[in-house]
């Protein structure tokens, strides 16, 4: 483990001074929002299962959302699984007090990796913003691994991510404002197979990344997609981060990610930890 804390409270309360200041960015999971009972799946577990009441799925796509995804592009259309994954999110999770929190804090860097679209929503206050999402290449027809949008969810570019006080990225894509999705296996191996090398990540996050340390708040990392993908989102920014977890529960292919990267356990009740962020 990067750092087993006798006192965590006291590495809190570090991390807290260093998001004050613009020295973290945060990585936002969807265990945030589910702290709550919310009208969505939020989690790669919950999702698969909101699969299996839509589409008969075979043995091997149970309980794995890529795979399920997968299995209904392949068998279906895609446009059938971005369909179900609008239906998935059509309704709009409220942002919490650590999403709106976050946005009036003006961050050079905001990272949301799940699909519901809450703080983007935070954000709907400021107008100087630009969120940009990962998407998926099937059927588009262009050498494009992302899109730009404003406040507004008009299109954007990279001219305007520039000039941006905070950059939201949202690198799984999001419901909103145009159902972007990166969800199937096939998504995930076209990114995987270019990501060592950065293409899939916009220049921008790369440069506003460079210098800093992330904050993982609401993040699971049992499985090898997300930790491949957080291993290169936050490659080449500082070599010690902070993730707010419960270590009783982590799987030893976590507790390694977490050794792996230099990430520093916090390990308090998540609510404790959002509430003192909050408050920041």
């Amino acid at each position: 483990m990067a750092s087993t804390l006798i006192e965590p409270q006291d590495m809190l309360d570090d991390a807290v001074a260093d998001l004050r200041a613009g020295r973290l960015v945060p990585y936002i999971g969807p265990g945030v929002s589910a702290l709550h009972s919310q009208p969505v799946p939020l989690s790669p577990e919950a999702l698969a299962a909101w699969f299996e009441t839509k589409v008969a799925l075979p043995k091997r796509a149970r309980g794995n959302a890529w795979a399920a995804a997968q299995h209904i592009e392949s068998y279906k259309h895609r446009n059938t699984v971005t369909a179900l994954m609008g239906e998935a999110f059509s309704e709009p999770v409220a942002p919490s007090a650590i999403h709106q929190s976050l946005a009036a804090m003006e961050l050079p860097l905001i990272v949301d990796a799940w699909y519901a679209g809450e703080m983007r929503h935070a954000l709907a206050g400021r107008n100087d913003w630009i969120e940009v999402q990962g998407i998926t290449r099937a059927g588009i027809g262009e050498d494009c691994w992302f899109r730009f949008y404003g406040p507004s969810g008009s299109d954007a570019d990279a001219q305007d991510a520039s000039t941006a006080t905070t950059l939201l990225y949202t690198p799984h894509g999001s419901v909103v404002p145009s159902r972007n999705f990166l969800i199937s296996d096939a998504d995930y191996v076209e990114v995987l197979t270019e990501i060592d090398i950065q293409t899939p990540i916009p220049e921008e996050v790369r440069q506003r990344r460079s210098g800093k340390a992330f904050l993982f708040l609401g993040c699971r990392f049992n499985d090898q997609l997300l930790r491949s993908y957080a291993r290169q989102i936050i490659k080449r920014s500082t070599d010690r981060h902070f993730a707010v977890v419960d270590l009783a529960v982590l799987t030893r292919n976590e507790r390694a990610f977490l050794v792996e990267q230099n990430i520093t356990p916090i390990d308090l009740p998540l609510n404790i930890a959002l509430d003192r962020f909050a408050s920041a």
